[in-house]
Order: C-alpha cells, then sequence, then structure tokens
C-alpha cells in the first residue's frame, strides 16, 4: 500500500518532543518531508537524530517573527512547497498563542499548495467553564473560530482548516487532568501518538472523496 503522504512536504511548529514529535514521525513514516522547529537546539538534535531521516530541523520560537520568518525561509531555500501545516503550540502561552498562530499561517500560505491541509492543535476544545481556565477557554474559543474563516476563505484553494483538541496532556497539573476526564467518554486526553494518527489522517488524502 503506498504510503498515505508520499512525496508531500510538512512543517510541524514545537515538534521536538510531545505531540509534535510523534506527530512528525509519523508524517515521515507515511512518506512524507518534514521540517521542525523547537527553542532548544539540543532538543531539536534529538528530535532530528530520533526521526532518523528525511527531516530538517530549524532551531527557533515560534513566537518570534524573526524564527518564524527563518523556518519558512528554510522551506523555500530547500525548493520545497508544503502540502501539510501542523500548528502545534509547545506550551501554553495565552498571550501569545493566538498570535502566533495567525502570522504562522500567514508565513506558511504562499507556500502552501492548494489542496493542502492546515491542522491546528488547540490542545483542550473542552476547556469551556473548568475553574481557573477562562483565559484559555477564550484562546480555545478563537481557535475554532478561527478555524471556520480560514476554511472558508480558503475554500477556493481547496485547502483544508481542523482542529484538534485531545485533552489535557501528561504534563498537565491533576486537577486538569481529572476535570477533562470527567467530560470526555475515555476518561483522559489523548496520547501523542492517538493525535499523531489524527493529524495523519487529517492531512493525507483519505479525508479527500475521490471527485
Amino acid at each position: 500500500m503506498m504510503a498515505r503522504l508520499e512525496g508531500k512536504t510538512a512543517v510541524v511548529t514545537g515538534g521536538t518532543t510531545g505531540i509534535g514529535l510523534a506527530t512528525a514521525k509519523r508524517f515521515v513514516e507515511e512518506g512524507a518531508y518534514v521540517f521542525i522547529n523547537g527553542r532548544s537546539q539540543a532538543e531539536l538534535d534529538a528530535a532530528v537524530e530520533e526521526i532518523g531521516e528525511n527531516v530538517t530541523g530549524v532551531q527557533g520560537d515560534g513566537g518570534r517573527q524573526g524564527d518564524r520568518d527563518r523556518l519558512y525561509a528554510a522551506v523555500a531555500d530547500s525548493g520545497r512547497r508544503l502540502d501539510v501545516v501542523f500548528a502545534n503550540a509547545a506550551a501554553i502561552d495565552v498571550a501569545r498563542i493566538g498570535e502566533a498562530t495567525q502570522e504562522h499561517l500567514q508565513k506558511a500560505l504562499p507556500l502552501l499548495n492548494d489542496g493542502g491541509s492546515i491542522i491546528l492543535n488547540s490542545a483542550n476544545t473542552n476547556a469551556e467553564g473548568s475553574d481557573g481556565t477562562g483565559a484559555y477557554a477564550a484562546i480555545t474559543a478563537a481557535l475554532r473560530s478561527f478555524d471556520q474563516t480560514w476554511a472558508t476563505e480558503l475554500r477556493g484553494r481547496r485547502i483544508r482548516v481542523n482542529v484538534i483538541g485531545p485533552g489535557a496532556g501528561p504534563n498537565a497539573a491533576e486537577e486538569l487532568k481529572n476535570d477533562q476526564g470527567s467530560i470526555v467518554s475515555v476518561a483522559r486526553g489523548a496520547t501523542a501518538e492517538e493525535v499523531a494518527n489524527a493529524a495523519l489522517f487529517l492531512a493525507s488524502d483519505m479525508r479527500t472523496p475521490t471527485p
């Protein structure tokens, strides 16, 4: 069976650990060439070594314009165009996460092929009403709004836009994990590998019916 992402190029932000790393590995396993970024050069080098092939690491903080420019310049300089952008938040920073996501997509769009896929990792789309998560719930609601707006605006280019909400991760506070577990059927957040599989489905042509 042909690899699901054969010949495609992807950017995975925050791709050095957790969900980002698992997704980058899954994409490469399915035939993609992947560009990843991360703040720590040591973690970036380790991630590139772990992925093993068909990967380029670009050190940088996704919240900084110069670092975003360097990431997408690396894609352009390689002569490749993008098919998939996985805007994965490596850490929750409610003051910048919305801006960083918008800026990443603005940088990515000129390189993104028609028929491509944009995937936003919201970490949790069910944070509404949880005690102490008001600011973060507002951010996740904004991401869902961006998702719908961008999908409409990019319809003419057949670019798909989706949000993944995997729930509280393994490093989240126990109170938050317990709160999340009480409102989902499996009583826990998704694992990094489960999110990677969901991202693969959204990135691949499996999601697009043959005309």
